[in-house]
């Protein structure tokens, strides 16, 4: 019988569980992440609000909608979801990060579904269950993006969609994402990433153009050192996003 096929890297899942405890430290490992986080929930949540039609005013306009939140980490992007109204499942492969997530979830009342899982665990019975899924700063630290990605696209309900945030292969990416963020600032623990495992916009594309999807991007994302804080560009050539939305089905004649 041939062997399951999996989307884990073991070394990169040993990697972030080894430093999971730091995950709501601000000022720890995953400091960049929480600067990086008020710039993607503002995209997160401005593309959700025009693709499924939900009043911006409104306290939880995403209640009744399904959101996966894919390699969730200790749940920088599940908590604001949830608190938007989304019934949020968050997904990871690390033990400690889902044990990290949930206890962090419960000290503060928020009732998130939690899971040690990965996308293809999830596909047998949970194929087109989600009306929004979050692949976020995960598919450069998979084993293989492409079998991956098409697997999220599967996970996707019939007219919804999914965001997914990387790191664009260029030499820009490899000299401020890896080389200066690494080594140089020391934002992040050394060989965080790799390079050669980041993905062009067109490789995301090419991945998913057998897929019943459409794909719009890249919207880019870039650094500001003068004031510190992230914002969309029209420069994806480090770090970007991309939506990629399925069709709603069809009624019946």
């Amino acid at each position: 019988m041939a062997e399951a096929r999996s989307s884990i890297d073991a070394d990169e899942i040993a990697r972030f569980s080894a430093i999971a405890e730091e995950w709501w430290d601000p000022n720890g490992k995953f400091a960049p992440l929480h600067r990086f986080n008020p710039v993607r929930l503002d995209f997160i949540r401005e593309r959700a609000l025009a693709h499924f039609g939900r009043d911006a005013a409104a306290r939880a306009p995403f209640r009744g909608l399904k959101l996966l939140d894919i390699g969730c980490g200790g749940g920088l992007l599940s908590e604001p979801m949830t608190r938007l109204g989304f019934a949020v499942t968050g997904v990871d492969a690390s033990e400690r990060n889902v044990a990290l997530a949930r206890a962090h979830a419960e000290r503060l009342g928020l009732v998130i579904d939690y899971r040690v899982a990965t996308a293809e665990a999830l596909l047998p019975e949970h194929a087109e269950a989600y009306d929004l899924i979050l692949n976020m700063e995960v598919v450069e630290h998979v084993a293989d993006a492409g079998p991956y990605l098409r697997d999220c696209a599967q996970l996707i309900a019939p007219g919804g969609l999914m965001i997914v945030a990387t790191l664009n292969r260029t030499l820009k990416a490899l000299a401020l994402a890896k080389i200066g963020a690494e080594y140089v600032l020391r934002w992040l623990p050394p060989e965080t990433h790799d390079w050669r495992k980041f993905l062009t916009p067109n490789e995301v594309r090419a991945h998913l153009a057998d897929a019943p999807v459409d794909v719009e991007g890249p919207f880019g994302v870039v650094f500001s050192p003068l004031s510190g804080r992230w914002r969309r560009s029209a420069d994806a050539a480090v770090n970007y996003m991309m939506v990629v939305m399925k069709a709603p089905r069809l009624a019946a004649s």
